[in-house]
């Protein structure tokens, strides 16, 4: 699993339109609880290689106006961490702080 950096609106309106899962991490830098569910996540992408679910992160305070993209276009409040899976213009599950967990965000697309 690859990270792919939101760095545009457009790229929000792409993944809002796409009929597969995605996986959204919202990071903020300036947060130590942020800092350490990053850490925990980039770990688990490390053990999961075989899972085809494309892992996007944006930066809420370098980000903010895509952030706060996320937030309207799925309709999900606006935490920092937070993982969303989305689907078909959906916010389908979506954690935040200690309850981030990739191998759980796994198991419910499985």
């Amino acid at each position: 699993m690859n990270w792919i950096t939101i760095n545009s609106e457009e790229e929000v309106k792409s993944i809002y339109n796409s009929d597969e899962y995605s996986i959204i991490y919202k990071h903020s830098p300036r947060c130590m609880t942020s800092l350490m569910a990053y850490r925990q996540l980039k770990s688990d992408v490390n053990s999961v290689p075989d899972v085809q679910v494309p892992v996007y992160i944006v930066d809420v305070i370098a980000n903010r106006k895509e952030s706060m993209s996320i937030a309207s276009t799925f309709q999900v409040e606006h935490q920092s961490p937070q993982l969303l899976i989305v689907k078909n213009g959906a916010c389908l599950y979506d954690s935040s702080h200690e309850d981030i967990s990739l191998h759980q965000t796994l198991e419910y697309i499985r």
